[in-house]
């Protein structure tokens, strides 16, 4: 077997988060759909980037937030994802490598410019996300090193990425090449409407090509079709070999075969902003995980990343997100 390079490699969209605190009114002027995040062209990113006020830019997207924390947390990460050969890639690139996440993707150069995600953050801290996905779209599977997934021991995929045929395929090559090697395979449902959009082909991967599912109390309710949390637990244990299922305040549940595991929310003074929550509470599982940590373990280690990461403006943590964790689990 290849020697591990890598505790975890994650593939996705890499995009430029572009956050800006804002008031309800900026939304409605803009006629933003509040909490959600929507798909828009080029033209609109252009207009709301434009409106929006000072804000902050760093390498962004689901996944590639997760490995950044998971080379915070001190385990090796890589990225891969699709950027162009402009101002905000090399923005992207230049970002994810300063926080020590190897980044090997060669940027195009030609087609559409780097994606970007517009978030505006409201004073309750729930964010609107107006997503170019650019470049993304691009990603196909001849970006995909069979070699470098064998040498990973997990390959991270978030649902955002089923949309565009070509990233499918690269999905497809990705799961082959972990399930060869004999290597993990997590994946995060990532939104609600994700999962509606492509129910039927998540449902065969959680059962048939995912050993570690991610999802919230909506995406994972969505993807059963249920009603209650309890009934969308139940239906999804021993479909895959773990199930993360997080719930906001009310803390998560881990569930695999054999085992049933309730883990408390970590308290948080205010809640700032929401941006980045389960990508980060994903690279505190995973980083338990290459650790060889207990499930509950992993459960605390991916909350109070969470909690770090709401308590202030963006989706990276800002405080020792390791010395925490070795403050609190020891």
């Amino acid at each position: 077997m290849v020697d591990i390079r890598y505790d975890v490699l994650g593939i996705g969209n890499a995009i430029v988060d572009v956050l800006v605190p804002a008031e309800d009114a900026f939304l409605v002027e803009h006629g933003l759909v509040k909490g959600a995040m929507t798909l828009v062209d080029a033209d609109r990113a252009e207009q709301l980037y434009a409106a929006m006020g000072t804000g902050t830019e760093s390498s962004g997207g689901s996944a590639a937030n997760t490995v950044a924390g998971v080379a915070a947390l001190g385990c090796r990460a890589c990225f891969v994802g699709k950027v162009h050969d402009d101002q905000l890639g090399n923005i992207f690139a230049h970002d994810i490598r300063a926080v020590g996440v190897d980044f090997h993707s060669a940027p195009a150069t030609g087609g559409a410019p780097t994606a970007r995600c517009l978030i505006v953050v409201t004073p309750d801290a729930k964010r609107t996300m107006n997503t170019f996905l650019g470049a993304c779209v691009e990603l196909g599977p001849q970006d995909v090193d069979e070699d470098l997934i064998a040498a990973s021991a997990i390959t991270y995929l978030e649902g955002y990425l089923w949309d565009p045929p070509g990233a499918k395929e690269a999905f497809i090559k990705a799961m082959g090449a972990a399930r060869a090697a004999g290597r993990k395979v997590a994946l995060s449902l990532s939104d609600s409407f994700c999962v509606d959009r492509h129910r039927e082909e998540f449902l065969d991967l959680v059962q048939h090509h995912v050993d570690i599912l991610f999802a919230n109390e909506q995406e994972i309710t969505s993807l059963y079709q249920v009603d209650s949390f309890d009934a969308a637990m139940q239906s999804v244990r021993g479909h895959c070999e773990i199930a993360a299922l997080t719930r906001s305040e009310k803390g998560a549940v881990i569930v695999t075969d054999e085992e049933f595991h309730v883990i408390d929310a970590e308290p948080v003074d205010k809640v700032i902003d929401t941006t980045g929550a389960g990508d980060i509470y994903a690279a505190g599982f995973l980083t338990g995980m290459s650790q060889g940590r207990s499930l509950p373990e992993c459960g605390r280690m991916a909350g109070i990343g969470a909690a770090e990461v709401i308590s202030h403006m963006g989706a990276r943590t800002e405080a020792d997100l390791k010395a925490l964790i070795q403050d609190k689990l020891g």
